[in-house]
């Protein structure tokens, strides 16, 4: 028996959280970019409808680290994706051939937030919320790697579903030689993704990965060339690409050496301004499509199987990493950001690491005269 006669509500409900306001356009630099395409078929039209979410770090100047207003942006682009009915995938991305996001804006963090722990503590409550709604989005998440993935930018593209790669990308950590440790997600998450010693040598040795090192680790699903020269593709002039062995460990995805590299470098530095990423968005058009060709329910139910198993270390970890991350920003922290961000009035990234643990050998005091001893100073 038809059921005409039950009362229904048949207006659609608006489950927007956020507004236009968290987003901005190119123009507004430092800034996120929230965008919704239409979906393409395999013969590039548009299906009507349905729509991809792109979600853009916009900060090239700086490498697309994030502010705080950013992680905002962030944060309301995938709660905005997960609640819209329309959306089929989520594309995380940036701006320019150069980077995906070197992490936290190291600025704001050296010249705002340290020593000011309980504020940092407040910042980091939002890099909780960016990591946990990325965790939570409703839809599969691509990682779009269209340059450098380091430090803060590793975690949370580590958090994302699948990762596609420029082949020019790199990848790592920085934490400990620049005032912090990868408590974003690294250490949560490594541990799965890896065996124990490449996740502790990984995390610790702040050594950056090639993209078809991270390939050949299973940390990332495709890796493409973006350097088209003369009409053909050229897959990145400084890494061993093909597969062999010497003094007995495989040197496939290692950074060449030498004058080859030397070459590479240069080679790259010519052209990586004009890099054409369409064989890298042919990848990512590839797995939307299969998403999309998949029951929507099903697919979600079976990614948030997956993603508890990240996200299970991420919770029972976060909250405990939150408060020393805020301590930290009184000591070590202070004196990483504060050498990264001074470089070009010292020459130099990074303190002296040598006279800094002779220092707390001696029981030093960590005051102003104690950090002054480690800093560089300026060039004049």
């Amino acid at each position: 028996m038809a059921l005409e006669w039950m009362p229904r509500d048949n207006n659609l409900k608006d489950h927007m959280l956020h507004t236009d306001a968290h987003w901005g356009t190119d123009a507004d630099a430092p800034c996120v970019v929230f965008e919704k395409r239409p979906l393409l078929d395999p013969e590039g039209k548009v299906v009507e409808g349905l729509y991809v979410a792109w979600i853009r770090l916009n900060n090239p100047k700086q490498y697309n680290s994030y502010t705080t207003e950013m992680v905002k942006g962030v944060i309301a682009g995938f709660e905005n994706s997960s609640l819209d009915r329309s959306v089929v995938a989520v594309i995380f991305t940036a701006t320019g051939p150069y980077s995906f996001c070197t992490g936290g804006n190291t600025k704001e963090y050296s010249e705002y937030y340290s020593q000011r722990p309980d504020e940092y503590g407040q910042y980091m409550e939002l890099f909780n919320h960016m990591v946990d709604a990325i965790l939570a989005c409703k839809k599969p998440v691509i990682c779009r790697v269209n340059g450098m993935r380091v430090a803060g930018g590793q975690e949370i593209g580590m958090a994302c579903d699948l990762t596609v790669a420029s082949d020019l990308a790199i990848f790592g950590q920085a934490g400990p030689k620049h005032g912090s440790a990868p408590d974003g997600g690294s250490t949560d998450f490594l541990p799965w993704m890896l065996s124990s010693e490449d996740a502790m040598w990984n995390c610790v040795s702040c050594e950056m990965w090639s993209a078809y090192k991270m390939k050949a680790k299973n940390l990332i699903s495709k890796c493409a060339p973006v350097l088209k020269i003369g009409g053909e593709w050229v897959r990145n002039p400084t890494i061993v690409t093909d597969r062999y062995v010497d003094d007995g460990e495989i040197v496939y995805g290692e950074y060449k050496k030498g004058a080859e590299l030397k070459a590479g470098r240069a080679l790259i530095k010519e052209h990586q301004a004009h890099a054409d990423f369409e064989l890298l968005d042919k990848e990512v058009d590839k797995i939307v499509w299969q998403f999309a060709n998949l029951f929507p329910g099903c697919l979600i139910k079976s990614i948030d199987g997956i993603r508890m198993k990240k996200k299970y270390f991420w919770d029972l970890c976060k909250n405990a990493n939150r408060h020393w991350l805020a301590a930290n920003m009184g000591g070590e922290a202070f004196l990483g950001f504060g050498a990264f961000n001074t470089k070009k009035i010292t020459g130099q990234d990074t303190i002296d690491f040598i006279k800094f643990r002779q220092n707390i050998a001696e029981s030093r005091l960590w005051d102003m005269d104690m950090f002054g001893e480690v800093m560089g100073q300026p060039k004049d």
